[in-house]
């Protein structure tokens, strides 16, 4: 493309053979509404319409030539999708060009295209990612970038992107090998670049190993457009998005009402009424839990109201696994699962609070995970974990008890009311469960009232 504007045979003929597999497969599956979105390269292609007829009829619908406008927008709704509340610039590098829009509750403006792709930055500078970041530094003089206030998030989408951010992971032994919601300082993330660009190879680069085949040789432009452009925004951190255009597209066709419904909720309840032997008992849990909260005079954030409704939810999945598995199986669906909408600290979170609920204060099963958060947020994920042991004794996991259960507090004893009827609940199973609790706490004693 950089050197002849066209789209070459060879690379058509290969695109064509993949299409046809897409046909198949959406046969198949009977999709009922197929969207064909075509970016940079076939945009900017003098024989475009060559291939665009070809996709087309495999396809039998049209193909949708995207503007770099509507590629950085739909870029951006990406991040959003997957980000909520995401505040600041959203980039998106592809092979030829490199999108940008900012973003601001939840909205974009200003989006904007340049001919800095991967791939054509390696055209462009003769395969030398030092020339490449020259080449990157001049044309962002004028870009939304400059003009950005100091110190924003840099919100980072494209799969050469993807390598770079699981390459940093790689080099600096990161616990958590996902992508998605990674941030990394723009201090930190900018060395790391500038380390790769300076060796000014595509193959023999620290950790090329590492990469895939695929990406390794552009691995060293994405880390050339990274460096530079963080420089120019004087951003605080860059946050890496798995999700993108495709993402930001299927987005802009839902309603204002269900986009803004909060992706990782919904995601936990879903998880629930799949996994859990009762998802009406999470919702007894959400309120249980709320009322210690208010008892016990915590502050809680909306994040951290967040968190705990999203742990109730999840607090029942590992039930049908074997009993010295279920922990460690929580934790590794909650963490390492699709669940979007939430960061690194909160799926540390989530499985601390997993690994409680199932083993106990002393489990170890996500050890590995407690540094992506903040010492509070450790001490909050236990608090909850251990509440949770409290509850499921007295209710197996079904509705209706929690709600006529409640905590008080006299001075430094935490009392656990139970109604009469419940009275045979008050075993030393339970007690010794509420014992942990209040020493998490930080109360001197507990015990079970009824009455």
């Amino acid at each position: 493309m950089a050197k002849s504007g066209k789209l070459s045979e060879a690379s058509m003929s290969q695109a064509i053979e993949a299409i046809k597999r897409f046909a198949l497969v959406a046969r198949m599956m009977r999709v009922g509404k197929v969207y064909i979105l075509a970016t940079s390269a076939v945009r900017d292609a003098s024989n475009r319409a060559e291939f665009v007829s070809a996709v087309e009829a495999i396809m039998e619908t049209d193909v949708n030539v995207l503007s770099g406008e509507q590629e950085a927008h739909f870029a951006a709704l990406g991040a959003v999708a997957g980000i909520p509340g995401f505040s600041g610039i959203v980039g998106d590098l592809g092979g030829g060009s490199l999108e940008f829009s900012a973003i601001d509750a939840g909205h974009d403006a200003s989006g904007e295209s340049f001919e800095l792709g991967a791939i054509r930055l390696q055209d462009d500078s003769d395969s030398s990612p030092v020339r490449a970041a020259e080449l990157v530094r001049g044309k962002l003089k004028h870009s939304i970038l400059s003009k950005a206030e100091p110190d924003l998030q840099f919100a980072a989408i494209g799969g050469t992107w993807r390598s770079l951010a699981k390459l940093h992971q790689i080099s600096t032994g990161y616990p958590l090998h996902m992508v998605q919601d990674y941030t990394v300082p723009a201090a930190e993330m900018i060395s790391f670049c500038d380390s790769i660009v300076a060796n000014n190879s595509t193959k023999n680069y620290a950790g090329a190993s590492d990469v895939s085949s695929s990406r390794r040789e552009l691995v060293p432009f994405g880390a050339a457009a990274m460096s530079e452009l963080l420089k120019a925004g004087r951003f605080e951190s860059v946050v890496f998005s798995a999700l993108g255009v495709r993402e930001g597209f299927l987005y802009g066709l839902l309603d204002e009402r269900e986009q803004n419904i909060d992706p990782l909720i919904q995601g936990a309840e879903e998880l629930s009424t799949l996994r859990s032997r009762s998802p009406a008992h999470a919702h007894d849990l959400i309120e249980f839990t709320g009322q210690y909260i208010n008892v016990a005079g915590l502050e809680e954030t909306g994040a951290d109201r967040r968190l705990r409704i999203v742990s109730c939810l999840l607090a029942d999945i590992g039930w049908r696994s074997h009993p010295d598995y279920r922990g460690p199986q929580s934790v590794d669906n909650v963490a390492y699962g699709s669940l979007t909408g939430v960061d690194h600290p909160g799926r540390s979170f989530l499985a601390q609070v997993m690994a409680i609920r199932y083993d106990g204060l002393k489990s170890k099963s996500a050890h590995d995970l407690i540094g992506l958060g903040a010492p509070a947020l450790t001490a909050r994920a236990r608090l909850i974990g251990a509440m949770f042991r409290v509850a499921y004794p007295m209710t197996a996991a079904m509705p209706g008890i929690l709600p006529r259960i409640r905590f008080s507090i006299d001075g430094k004893t935490l009392l656990l009311h139970l109604p009469t009827d419940l009275a045979f609940l008050n075993g030393d199973h339970l007690r010794n469960r509420l014992r942990h609790f209040a020493e998490e706490a930080g109360y001197d004693a507990s015990k079970v009232q009824v009455g």
